[in-house]
């Protein structure tokens, strides 16, 4: 059973998700929140697997939260998937930063929905490669300083490869195709790379790539360190 939380200060969208959440074998909502705050003392109190966080509510903001979920020793196996009105949301690149696992639109499609909540629970990162360049290239590509993540002079090369094509939005499958190993090996990879970086999930993979600068974003839309 996937057990849910769901967060946003409006209580029509908190319904509508909850109504179509409810109604899927093998998901429960167990919680409501209407800000950061609740959220936070409900995550602690139902532990729930998958918690969907509004970027944008009153008090504690859904980052703030996100921050405060994701450094909770008693929370460590419950993942927040960040639901924005937006694709392109200034916030959601913070947002992976504080430990999310990916972000959706709040009008996804009801089985995407679903789906969404069982990848975040198996520990895959909601980024889809054509949504990933856009964001890099919106947000990620401004700080004129790159940021070293700890443990990336760790890695072997092959390792900081599989970091790049990780950052490119590459799933296991395509690595696997890309570097000609099988998906076994792929995975055991990623999981190497989690690993050595101290990563929480594959999101936070995608976010040391950019900021490790193994995948620039250039002004012309062009790409390089990506396959």
């Amino acid at each position: 059973m996937i057990r849910v939380l769901l967060a946003d200060d409006q209580a029509l969208i908190r319904a509508g998700f909850a109504a179509l959440l409810g109604s899927v074998p093998g998901i429960e909502v167990v919680a409501e929140a209407a800000d950061g705050a609740q959220a936070l003392a409900r995550a602690r109190e139902h532990r729930p697997d998958v918690v969907f966080m509004d970027v944008q509510m009153p008090g504690v903001n859904g980052i703030e939260a996100t921050r405060a979920i994701t450094a909770d020793p008693d929370l460590t196996a419950t993942r927040v998937v960040m639901l924005t009105n937006y694709e392109l949301d200034v916030y959601v690149f913070e947002a992976l930063r504080a430990g999310a696992c990916g972000f959706l639109l709040k009008d996804t499609e009801p089985a995407e929905l679903m789906r969404a909540a069982r990848i975040a629970v198996d520990g895959g990162a909601l980024l889809s490669p054509g949504a990933t360049r856009r964001l890099v290239a919106e947000y990620v590509a401004r700080p004129p300083t790159p940021v070293t993540p700890p443990g990336l002079d760790r890695l072997t090369a092959r390792e900081r490869e599989i970091l790049t094509l990780v950052g490119a939005g590459l799933s296991n499958h395509d690595i696997a195709a890309r570097l000609h190993i099988t998906g076994t090996t792929a995975k055991t990879h990623v999981s190497r790379v989690i690993a050595k970086l101290g990563a929480r999930d594959r999101a936070q993979l995608v976010v040391a790539a950019y900021e490790g600068g193994l995948v620039v974003a250039r002004g012309d839309q062009g790409w390089t360190g990506w396959p």
